[in-house]
């Protein structure tokens, strides 16, 4: 073969490589979802129920459905947590292969009060997956200025106690730690959670 006549198949050969490289570097397109393009979310580094150390890369690989709130809350981090494990157990049910792809994660706006072993006892009781995240008060407020979660100590009723007003909302964060979908949490229920996951899961 000469090498005019080899040329043509080299050209073929070299877009064919050209091609090949555009594809696997071509931008992955986050999931749409009522996030989708916010910026929230972040690198973030913690320490989990156990008392490991952990990072946003702990998690790649996995959705994350969170939820910021405080194991002292008397009402409203009990009851949207409960509704973040029931939806995600309704999920598991219909679509238990990928509900494994899931991480629930529980991240208090209180670290000083919600040591490892408070969380861990917490968690227990809503979803046996999910992990509670604590850290300095300087990670915390660090993660919370990443996630957009607006979280204010208030004095409680007797001498030194307190509670947080927070912004109450369950995110749902795609495999590469970004923003795809939010619930409120006065307006969840599991079955919107549920649906939520099996609208970006199933």
């Amino acid at each position: 073969m000469s090498r005019s006549s080899r040329l043509p198949l080299i050209l073929l050969v070299l877009a064919a490589i050209v091609l090949a490289a555009l594809w696997v570097l071509k931008p992955d397109k986050a999931p749409e979802g009522n996030l989708s393009g916010a910026a929230v979310g972040g690198p973030f580094t913690l320490t989990d129920e156990t008392g490991a150390r952990v990072t946003s890369e702990s998690y790649d690989g996995k959705w994350r459905l969170m939820y910021f709130g405080f194991t002292y809350c008397p009402d409203v981090c009990p009851v949207d947590t409960a509704k973040l494990g029931e939806g995600l157990k309704l999920f598991e049910a219909k679509h238990p292969d990928a509900a494994l792809k899931v991480q629930p994660l529980f991240v208090t706006v209180d670290p000083e009060r919600d040591t490892p072993e408070a969380l861990a006892e917490f968690t227990d009781n809503f979803h046996p997956r999910l992990v509670g995240l604590t850290g300095s008060r300087a990670e915390i407020e660090a993660a919370l200025k990443t996630f957009r979660i607006y979280a204010s100590k208030v004095p409680g009723v007797t001498e030194g106690s307190y509670t947080y007003d927070h912004l109450a909302v369950i995110y749902l964060m795609d495999p590469k730690g970004r923003p795809v979908e939010f619930i409120a949490g006065p307006t969840a229920t599991p079955e919107l959670v549920e649906a939520m996951l099996s609208r970006f899961l199933a």
